[in-house]
C-alpha cells in the first residue's frame, strides 16, 4: 500500500485524477446500494400497517430522520477526523446499515420501520469520509464532480437492479433492499482500499486550497461567526434542493408511474445518466479557474441556472412543450446543477478563499445536518397537509416553490458576497497570493 501511495504522490495528475476519482465514484456508488433500493417498491399492501402515515413515507420518513442525525454526529465527527481512519469507518458503517436492512426484511411491520432508522444513521456519515480524500486539492474540482456524479446515477441504478430482482428473480420487497446490498460488496470494498492508497495533499495543493486539518469545537464556532449571513442564505437553498431531491428520488416510483411508466425499470437510470454528465461538465470546467473569488461567483451563477432550469422545465411539461421524460431529465439538471455544488466545491473553494485551516466537510455536514430536517417537513406535509393530492401535482408544486425560493436566497447570498461585506462574505485574508486576478 505505501509503495502505491508513493507511486499515486509523482503520478501524472490525469492518472491521479482517474485513479482517485474512480475510487471515490466507486465507494460512494456503492453506498447506495444499501440506502435507496427499498424505494424501488412501492410496498402498497403491507401486513400489520394499520396507521393514517402511509408505510412507504413511514419508511423513508424513518431513513431520514436517521440520516439527518447522522449528519448533526458528522459535524463533529467528521470535521475532527483523522485521515488514516477514514477507510476502516466506512467499511464498519456501512456494515451496519446492511445489517439493519436484515432486520428490515426479518422483522415485522411495523416495528421494521425502525430498521430503516438504524440503517440510515451510519450512512449519513459516508459522503464526509469519502470526500476527505478528495477536498484540499488543485484538482478538487475534478474529484467532487466525479464524486457528485457517482450519487446523481447510483440512485436510479440500485433502484433498477432493486425493481430487476423483484421482476426478474422473485425478491420480495422487504429482502431486496439487502439483496441489493450484497451485489454491490465487492465494488465497495476495493474501491475503499483504493481510496486507502491515495497520498495527502502534497504542499502544492496546499499552497493554493489552503492546508486542510481536523477542527474542533472553538475553530468550528469561530468559523461560522466570521460568515454567518452568506451561510444562512446558502443553507436555507439548500434545505430546498434536499427535500425536493429526496422528493423526486425517494417517490421516483410513484412519479413515473403517474407519468404512465411504471412498469419499466431502466426508466430510473436512464433519466438520471444526462443529468450526471452534464452536472460533471459543468463543475469540472472550475478547475480551469484559478482565483478562489472568481469560482465562488461561478458557482453562485451555477446555482442559480439550476433553480431557473428546475421552474422553466416544469412550466414547459404543464404547457405541453416537453415530453414527461425529456421534463424529468431538463428538471434533475437544474436540480443537479443547483444541488451538486453544495457537496463539494462550493465550500471547498470557501475555504481556500477564506485563508483558514479547516475542512470542507465540516461546511458540508452544517448545510446537511439542516437539509434533511427540511425533508422530513416536506414528507410530513405530503401525508397530512395536502390532502387527498396525487404524487404528480404535488411534485410540480414541490418544483415551483424550490425554483423561486432559492433563486431569491442564492441571489441574495451572491449580492452579499459581491459587496464583500466583511461581517458576511469570505474573508481572503492570508490568500492574497492566490488570489490575483
Amino acid at each position: 500500500m505505501n509503495r502505491m501511495r508513493l507511486w499515486l504522490a509523482k503520478a501524472n495528475p490525469v492518472v491521479f485524477v482517474a485513479f482517485a476519482g474512480l475510487a471515490g465514484f466507486c465507494a460512494y456508488f456503492s453506498m447506495y446500494a444499501f440506502r435507496k433500493p427499498f424505494t424501488a417498491a412501492t410496498f402498497d399492501v403491507v401486513a400489520g400497517w394499520d396507521f393514517a402515515l402511509d408505510y412507504k413515507i413511514a419508511l423513508v420518513i424513518a431513513q431520514v430522520a436517521g440520516y439527518a442525525l447522522s449528519k448533526l454526529i458528522g459535524i463533529k465527527v467528521i470535521a475532527e477526523m483523522r485521515p488514516e481512519r477514514r477507510a476502516a469507518a466506512i467499511i464498519l458503517l456501512i456494515g451496519v446499515s446492511w445489517i439493519a436492512l436484515v432486520l428490515f426484511a426479518v422483522v415485522p411491520a411495523p416495528w421494521n420501520v425502525a430498521a430503516l432508522f438504524l440503517n440510515g444513521l451510519p450512512l449519513g456519515l459516508i459522503w464526509g469520509l469519502v470526500f476527505g480524500f478528495m477536498e484540499g486539492r488543485r484538482t478538487s474540482e475534478v474529484l467532487g464532480a466525479i464524486l457528485c456524479a457517482s450519487f446523481i446515477l447510483s440512485s436510479g441504478v440500485v433502484k433498477s437492479v432493486g425493481k430487476a430482482l423483484m421482476e426478474n428473480w422473485q425478491v420480495s420487497e422487504f429482502w431486496m433492499p439487502a439483496a441489493v446490498g450484497v451485489v454491490f460488496m465487492p465494488l465497495l470494498a476495493v474501491s475503499v482500499l483504493a481510496l486507502a492508497t491515495l497520498p495527502a495533499p502534497s504542499p502544492a495543493d496546499e499552497a493554493e486550497r489552503v492546508a486542510r486539518r481536523p477542527m474542533m469545537a472553538r475553530e468550528r464556532a469561530a468559523f461560522l461567526a466570521a460568515h454567518w449571513p452568506v451561510l444562512l442564505l446558502l443553507v436555507a437553498a439548500y434545505v430546498m434542493l434536499t427535500a425536493f431531491r429526496d422528493l423526486r428520488d425517494n417517490f421516483a416510483a410513484e412519479i413515473w408511474q403517474a407519468l404512465g411508466y411504471g412498469d419499466a425499470a431502466s426508466v430510473f437510470t436512464a433519466s438520471e445518466g444526462p443529468v450526471a454528465a452534464l452536472s460533471l461538465v459543468a463543475m469540472g470546467v472550475l478547475i480551469a479557474v484559478k482565483n478562489n473569488g472568481r469560482a465562488l461567483l461561478f458557482m453562485h451563477g451555477v446555482i442559480l441556472a439550476g433553480f431557473a432550469i428546475l421552474g422553466a422545465s416544469t412550466l414547459a411539461f404543464q404547457q405541453g412543450l416537453l415530453s414527461p421524460i425529456v421534463w424529468m431529465i431538463a428538471g434533475g439538471a437544474g436540480l443537479y446543477l443547483a444541488y451538486t455544488p453544495f457537496n463539494a466545491m462550493l465550500f471547498d473553494r470557501m475555504i481556500a478563499y477564506s485563508g483558514t485551516v479547516a475542512t470542507a466537510g465540516f461546511l458540508i455536514y452544517v448545510a446537511d445536518s439542516t437539509g434533511y430536517l427540511g425533508s422530513v417537513a416536506l414528507l410530513l406535509f405530503k401525508n397530512f397537509g395536502a390532502v387527498d393530492l396525487p404524487w404528480l401535482p404535488f411534485f410540480v408544486g414541490a418544483a415551483y416553490a424550490t425554483s423561486l425560493a432559492g433563486l431569491i436566497l442564492v441571489g441574495g447570498a451572491a449580492i452579499l458576497f459581491l459587496r464583500g461585506r466583511g461581517d458576511g462574505s469570505p474573508s481572503p485574508k492570508g490568500s492574497e497570493s492566490q488570489e490575483r486576478p
